[in-house]
């Protein structure tokens, strides 16, 4: 059994993790930069190693420091969280090297899914319905180019090794191939270290579904519904959750899928949490396979809320060579056993008035909503620095009601109620979205906030809370001495009592 995780990430995400292994009576090590020398992971874990330099590559992405930092703490288990090291076949070949449990696939099931290329092929191989395409390792730029032409226009142009939007252009005319595969290929290289890429048919307005799977080393599946994730700026996830509002379940999409899912998974031998994402072409009722990402998602608070379960548990579970058993409805993919609906959005810390740019800088302030079916997934906090060194979202939001109309309401509610100071945050700009009638009422796809949202400007208005913060420290320098207490003296605002210098 394991008794001590090192936590090899940073941010929500090592807090989720440490929170888990800590109900589980599992003493844990954070790990940290420089930069997170003050995070709210180093605090929460029961030892805490310093890595060294803030940049990535001379801390968090250094296998040989991860190693180290757990023989030194005698931890006997290393979790990955997400990005970083969790999709790097070599770091679970080096937990295994060194006798450290790798709470993840083997590396074998890794290499296989880790590029977009091999997972096609073993899709195909598994008889899992994939676009029209070039998927061949080593294709040069001409075999691509004829490959395009024999497909037709518009095709997608998509790196092997990316991920997040990178390496992936849209080309729907032969004029414009070369360029964009040069940018894409360049993007890649730069992102990823591997420029190697493939070509599909596009799928025009197709819908972003994924589902989530555990499997354990007795080889047993379960495949845990689906997420629905298409609601994306520059192919960056905002807004997600179970189960779809599309027309998927009411085409009986799920079950082809759910099998689809099985198959892909026992081919390629995988172990632990993982997510098989799909395009739903809801016009034509049909899916295709993208790719297996083989790590913990973003987006998994909104699978435990639907399914009762804590999947970091099982990842836990899993890795200490348990048998996968969860509630029998559940595991068959009985939908009748999903319990209501559940929504995540990411808050990010960006300037929308600068073109969503990153905003860095410490947090002043911070205000959290609370109240039922509302959870915040943070590594941040009052104090807290936000970096530019790593990625910008600063907390998750999850909420979940019995109803997608109740649960979208609460996340008006609970995002309202949400207050950053300091930086610059996404927040009104997910709120206008929720409201968008289209939105409300399911029907989006993946270029919906490119439609919608094109023209969307923030306000210049601050919030009412805010202002009366702004309205008390005006005249801190010319505070009269009266008595504060005497009539007239102080002005009720919003929730702040201001003093108003009468």
């Amino acid at each position: 059994m394991i008794k001590k995780i090192l936590i090899a990430n940073r941010g929500e995400i090592a807090v989720r993790v440490i929170r888990a292994a800590r109900e589980m009576g599992i003493r844990t090590v954070a790990v940290y930069s420089d930069a997170d020398a003050e995070a709210l992971h180093t605090s929460l874990a029961d030892e805490a190693v310093p890595l060294g330099a803030p940049e990535p590559s001379l801390s968090y992405l250094d296998i040989g420091k991860i190693i180290a930092a757990a023989k030194a703490t005698g931890a006997d288990a290393i979790h990955p969280g997400y990005g970083f090291l969790s999709e790097r076949a070599e770091f679970s070949e080096a937990c295994r090297d060194a006798g450290i449990t790798f709470i993840g696939p083997p590396p074998e099931a890794m290499r296989k899914l880790g590029a977009k290329i091999d997972a096609k092929q073993i899709a195909v191989a598994a008889g899992v319905p994939v676009t029209s395409g070039f998927f061949e390792s080593g294709a040069t730029d001409a075999q691509l180019k004829d490959a395009a032409i024999k497909i037709g226009f518009p095709v997608m142009l998509k790196a092997s090794a990316g991920g997040g939007g990178r390496g992936m252009r849209i080309v729907r005319d032969i004029a414009d191939f070369d360029s964009e595969l040069k940018l894409a290929s360049d993007e890649a290289l730069k992102a990823f270290g591997d420029g190697e890429m493939m070509v599909e048919k596009l799928i025009e307005r197709p819908r972003h579904i994924e589902v989530q799977v555990l499997a354990d080393q007795h080889g047993n599946v379960a495949c845990l519904f689906e997420r629905e994730c298409s609601i994306q700026r520059r192919h960056q996830k905002l807004i997600e959750e179970a189960p779809s509002p599309s027309a998927f379940a009411r085409l009986g999409i799920w079950t082809a899928m759910r099998e689809a899912c099985r198959k892909l998974i026992l081919e390629a031998g995988y172990v632990g949490a993982g997510t098989v994402e799909f395009m739903f072409d809801e016009a034509d009722a049909l899916f295709y396979f993208l790719e297996v990402n083989a790590r913990l998602q973003v987006e998994h608070p909104v699978t435990e809320a639907i399914t009762g379960l804590d999947l970091v548990e099982w990842q836990i579970r899993i890795a200490q060579g348990e048998k996968l058993e969860v509630n029998p409805r559940i595991q068959d993919g009985d939908r009748d056993a999903i319990n209501g609906h559940a929504m995540e959005v990411r808050v990010i810390a960006e300037d929308p008035a600068k073109g969503f740019l990153p905003s860095i800088g410490r947090i002043l302030g911070w205000a959290e909503p609370t109240g039922p079916g509302v959870r915040i997934d943070t590594g941040y906090g009052p104090g807290s620095e936000v970096s530019r060194y790593y990625d910008s979202m600063i907390a998750k939001v999850i909420v979940h009601a019995e109803t997608r109309e109740r649960a979208i309401a609460r996340m008006i509610s609970a995002l309202e109620a949400f207050h950053v100071l300091g930086v610059k945050t996404n927040i009104a700009y997910i709120l206008e979205v929720l409201a968008n009638p289209r939105f409300v009422d399911g029907e989006f796809d993946t270029g919906f906030l490119g439609r919608e949202m094109s023209d969307w400007r923030p306000s210049t208005e601050l919030p009412g809370e805010l202002q009366a913060i702004v309205d008390f420290a005006q005249p801190l320098g010319k505070r009269p001495t009266a008595n504060p207490s005497s009539e007239g003296a102080w002005d009720a605002k919003d929730t702040f009592r201001v003093y108003s210098g009468k």
